[in-house]
Order: C-alpha cells, then sequence, then structure tokens
C-alpha cells in the first residue's frame, strides 16, 4: 500500500498539470493535507501562527475543527465545544466570539474553507423534555466546506470510496423534500425498500447497516428526528435539517427532482 505522503506527493505533482491559478495551487495543497495527511497539517497549523496567546487559540480551534471533521467524517462541531475549549483558561466574555470569527476567516483565506455556521431552528424532540426555549449559541453548530473550485475538488480531493454514501444522502433528502420536508418513518422505510434497502438489512454489500447509515444523516444534521404523540401511540418523523436546507443543497435538490419529473417541483402526499 502507498504511505499517505505518496498519495499526496503523486496527486500534488499531477495537479501542476491542471489549468489552475496559484491561490487554487496553494489551497489546493492544504487540501490534499487534510485528505492524505492530516498529522502534517495539524503540525503545520502551529507553526503557522505568531506565539502569541490569541494566535495560539486561533491555531487551537482550527486544529480542534479539522480533527473533529476528519474524525466525525463530517458531523457538525456544536459552538458550545469550541467555547469550552477558549475559555478553559480564560475568562474573558467576548473572547470565544472573537477566536471563532478569526479561525473561520483563516480557515478561509488559507485553507480554503468555509466553516459554515448552523442553526437549529429548534430542538430535536428527545431533548425538548430538558428545556422548551434552549440557548441561542447551544443551537449553533458550524461544518467546513471546501472552497476549491468543483472540478478540482472532484479530480484531486473527493473520495470514490464514500459515493456510495453521497448518493444515499442525496436520495433521502430527495424523498424527505418531495414529502413536503417531514415524512413519517414508515413511508420513509416504505420509500427505500422499493430501492431496495431495508431496515433489517445489517449487511448491505455497499452501505453496510442501513439503519446506522439513516443514522449518521441525523448526526451529520441532514435530517432530524421527532416523536409526534397520537391516539395511535407515538410515531416517528423524519425532517429536513439545516444542512438539507442549506441554500446550495436545496436548490440541487430541487434541480434533480426537476429534471426527474420534467415539471416545476411542489410537495406530495406522503402516503
Amino acid at each position: 500500500m502507498k504511505c499517505p505522503c505518496f498519495r499526496m506527493a503523486t496527486a500534488a505533482e499531477d495537479c501542476s498539470q491542471f489549468d489552475i491559478s496559484e491561490e487554487v495551487h496553494t489551497v489546493l495543497h492544504f487540501h490534499l493535507y487534510f485528505r492524505y495527511g492530516l498529522d502534517i497539517l495539524l503540525a503545520l497549523i502551529l507553526k503557522m501562527f505568531l506565539l502569541q496567546e490569541k494566535d495560539k487559540l486561533i491555531a487551537e480551534v482550527i486544529r480542534y475543527v479539522l480533527f473533529k471533521t476528519h474524525q466525525n467524517v463530517g458531523c457538525p462541531i456544536k459552538r458550545d465545544e469550541l467555547t469550552q475549549l477558549i475559555t478553559k483558561n480564560y475568562r474573558q466574555r467576548a473572547l470565544p466570539a472573537f477566536v471563532i470569527n478569526e479561525a473561520r476567516a483563516k480557515l478561509s483565506s488559507i485553507f480554503g474553507y468555509e466553516m459554515r455556521e448552523l442553526q437549529r431552528s429548534r430542538p430535536s424532540s428527545t431533548n425538548q423534555g430538558r428545556s422548551s426555549q434552549p440557548n441561542v449559541a447551544d443551537a449553533k453548530s458550524y461544518v467546513i466546506i471546501s472552497q476549491l473550485p468543483a472540478d478540482v475538488y472532484k479530480k484531486y480531493i473527493e473520495d470514490v470510496n464514500t459515493s456510495h454514501l453521497t448518493g444515499l444522502t442525496f436520495v433521502v433528502i430527495s424523498i424527505v423534500h418531495l414529502a413536503g420536508g417531514k415524512i413519517s418513518e414508515e413511508n420513509l422505510w416504505h420509500h427505500l425498500r422499493r430501492l431496495g434497502l431495508y431496515e433489517s438489512d445489517e449487511s448491505h454489500p455497499v452501505l453496510g447497516n442501513i439503519k446506522q447509515a439513516l443514522e449518521a444523516l441525523v448526526q451529520q444534521r441532514y435530517l432530524q428526528k421527532d416523536k409526534v404523540n397520537g391516539s395511535e401511540g407515538n410515531t416517528l418523523f423524519y425532517e429536513l435539517a439545516e444542512r438539507a436546507l442549506d441554500g446550495t443543497i436545496s436548490e440541487r435538490i430541487k434541480e434533480y427532482v426537476s429534471q426527474i419529473v420534467q415539471k416545476d417541483v411542489a410537495p406530495v402526499d406522503a402516503d
């Protein structure tokens, strides 16, 4: 097996043949470090900033965001986690906002990643028992999104080994979108079974455990689960969450569905 450094060097040499600007070329190298050599990238981060306290905090937030994104496969990072990291040894009230904003700016200008803020409009029903009005800061989280041109990202960074998960995400979001943004668990599985995906399948040849793959979309904030009390007991619903409602993804879904049905998209009855 070729080592990460060899694969990264090969990709970097290959990209010299691609017609891209010097700025994109530099950003691409940081993406390659993130893709193939995370340990090297994290070490570089600590050397890139002056040893002043605020700079060290900014570097630490960037390191934490990249590491957690890599470790948790794109799951959002709660703002509260970053606040605790920053205030571990400091108590200035305005410090977390300053450090996070600076980290976002440097991730964009140096590394070519947008650290996008997600705002949860309301808590999941599983959390509503603790507080009917959660703290606004607790509802915020972040994901990082590449700012590389789509063709460059696809050629050098995109992992073909995870393309099946991207496909599942797109299909599930499309089903929920066509149901008007919310669908019962029973109806969602009804549609997935028509595609050959069964909730009892724990060893799908491509997706593995199907229920776990669906649950991952909840953890990644593409979907939100809610329990609704009714005359026949509790019914579980899946609803589009922050990442699925993001403008870019939402427009891609509408375009994709419109191409299939060849007419304007309108909500349909989930039943």
